[in-house]
C-alpha cells in the first residue's frame, strides 16, 4: 500500500512540477487546461521509477516485469482517475473538492487516483503475480 501511494504522489508531483517548468502541449484542455503532455509522460516515468525502486528495496517478491506492469498501471490509470475527478470537479462548477488540505484542491485531489489504481493493481498482484 505504501508503494502505491508512494507511486501515486510522486506521479502527481512530477506531473505537476514537469509539466509546470517545460510543458507546452496541452493534455485536455476541456477538462484540466493545465495539465500538459510533458507533465503526463514525466508524471509515468517517475510511477514506473518508484516501482522499480520499491522491487528493489521493500518488494523482493516482483520480478522487473511485474514491477514495470504495475508501475504502467499506476502511471496511467492514475492521471486517468485524476482527469476523471477534473471532469466531476468541472461538472460540478467547482475549483477544489473540499478545503481541508490547502493548496491541494481537497482531500479528493490526494486519493483521486487511488481509486482507479488499487483495484487494478490489486487484480494483478492477485492473479498475475501470487
Amino acid at each position: 500500500m505504501i508503494t502505491l501511494f508512494a507511486s501515486i504522489w510522486v506521479c502527481d508531483s512530477a506531473a505537476y512540477f514537469v509539466g509546470r517548468s517545460f510543458g507546452r502541449h496541452r493534455l485536455f484542455v476541456r477538462v484540466s487546461p493545465n495539465k500538459t503532455w510533458e507533465g503526463a509522460a514525466a508524471g509515468f516515468l517517475a510511477a514506473l521509477g518508484v516501482f522499480q525502486l520499491a522491487r528493489v528495496l521493500v518488494l523482493p517478491y516482483m520480478s522487473v516485469a511485474d514491477a514495470l506492469v504495475c508501475g504502467i498501471i499506476a502511471g496511467a490509470c492514475g492521471q486517468i482517475g485524476d482527469l476523471a475527478e477534473s471532469l466531476l470537479k468541472r461538472d460540478a462548477g467547482v475549483k477544489d473538492s473540499s478545503s481541508l488540505i490547502p493548496g491541494h484542491g481537497g482531500v479528493l485531489d490526494r486519493f483521486d487516483s487511488l481509486l482507479f489504481v488499487a483495484p487494478l493493481v490489486f487484480v494483478y498482484l492477485d492473479f498475475i503475480v501470487f
